[in-house]
């Protein structure tokens, strides 16, 4: 086996690709930098037990696990960094005032991969405002990642709101079922069968049916709401889709649960045309502190490399050849424009070994490779 093999589901970034993930994240968090959130950066690795026990849910499962030779405890390395956000706010940074916002990027291992998303790796860039998940919160991450997606040179973006606990609520009161058959339900509410759902119960069927275009989903809802169980959930859901009506396209799905196992009232998944899968994936969610106790958050995450992959934000290369002997006095004055010069180091040197697109000349001007 070639020593130059790498594993299954991991891969190089090389270039004009590599410039342009760090474009993205670059511009991605600058713009959360702009509406204030602070970057954090947290490790790659982590005790296995403290990470599981802010991961949540089915998250464990996806984190590659390994005997640390020096503690003689399990590490984990991270599978997602939200949890790691998470531990930081509610420890290092459990002074700090409330909401406190915190940015990040970095890569992320998961221990399997699915056909979808055959990529192990991935670079992971978010925002989590942390201590409100209240509609104000909802809307302003909301708005972020748009702005932010907006500033990487990604078009078409698509929102598809969900409600991840909206089943729970209802099947807790108004439209009750047994607490055994709730798991059952939103499992084939989520796959929509509608002919398993029928077989638990036939009511939950309009939630299948009211998928769709935002404002007509969003009626369909309020026309099903049942005794007003859902009315703030939807009002506050009008709310924070009001203000990107004009700004990308909105569609609803109720009872969408994958990716969603930890988030509580508000979810959403962010894609991209020309896209298969979703780019990004946000919503609202719980914090564990060290005494138990949970304090609510909001934040979303952006895969950079379903973008990059999708030729989204395409790689720039506007580079400047430098011929042997030029007043480098010349170039730097290039560079300060924006221009990206390559000079040449030796004799025979050329625009095209060096994959540029213009050539500066003894004078200063710059013409066709």
């Amino acid at each position: 086996m070639s020593s130059s093999l790498l594993p299954e589901g991991f891969h190089d970034r090389l270039p004009p690709a590599g410039d342009a993930a760090a474009r993205l994240e670059a511009r991605v968090l600058e713009t959360a930098f702009g509406h204030g959130y602070e970057r954090v950066d947290p490790p790659l690795v982590e005790f296995f037990e403290g990470l599981a026990a802010r991961l949540k849910a089915s998250r464990t499962i996806d984190a590659v696990r390994y005997v640390d030779p020096v503690s003689q405890r399990t590490l984990a390395i991270r599978p997602d960094i939200t949890a790691q956000v998470g531990r930081i706010a509610a420890t290092q940074m459990a002074h700090h005032p409330r909401p406190v916002r915190l940015s990040y990027a970095g890569p992320v291992v998961k221990l399997r991969a699915s056909q979808l998303a055959p990529a192990r790796e991935q670079r992971q860039i978010g925002c989590e405002l942390i201590g409100l998940d209240s509609i104000a919160a909802a809307r302003e991450v909301v708005t972020v990642a748009v702005e932010a997606l907006a500033a990487a040179g990604v078009a078409d973006i698509s929102i598809d709101f969900t409600l991840p606990d909206l089943v729970d609520t209802l099947a807790a009161g108004p439209l009750a079922v047994a607490a055994d058959r709730v798991d059952a339900l939103k499992e084939r509410l989520d796959a929509k069968d509608a002919g398993g759902v029928a077989a638990i119960d036939r009511r939950f069927l309009a939630l299948i049916e009211a998928a769709g275009p935002f404002k007509a989903s969003h009626d369909r809802l309020c026309q099903f709401d049942v005794g007003g169980a859902l009315t703030s959930r939807l009002d506050g859901l009008w709310r924070i889709a009001e203000g990107l009506f004009d700004k990308v396209s909105l569609t609803l799905d109720p009872t969408e649960r994958h990716g969603f196992e930890y988030q509580s009232w508000i979810g959403f998944s962010i894609f991209a045309g020309g896209v298969r899968r979703e780019i990004g994936r946000g919503g609202s969610y719980t914090i564990v502190h060290d005494d138990g106790s949970e304090e609510p958050a909001i934040g979303f995450s952006l895969y950079a490399d379903a973008i990059i992959d999708a030729g989204i934000t395409p790689a720039e290369r506007r580079r400047l050849f430098v011929p042997l002997g030029t007043d480098p006095a010349l170039a730097a004055a290039k560079r300060a424009e924006g221009w990206v010069t390559v000079a040449a180091l030796a004799e025979g040197d050329s625009a095209e070994a060096q994959l540029c697109t213009h050539v500066l000349n003894e004078t200063g001007c710059i013409g066709p490779a």
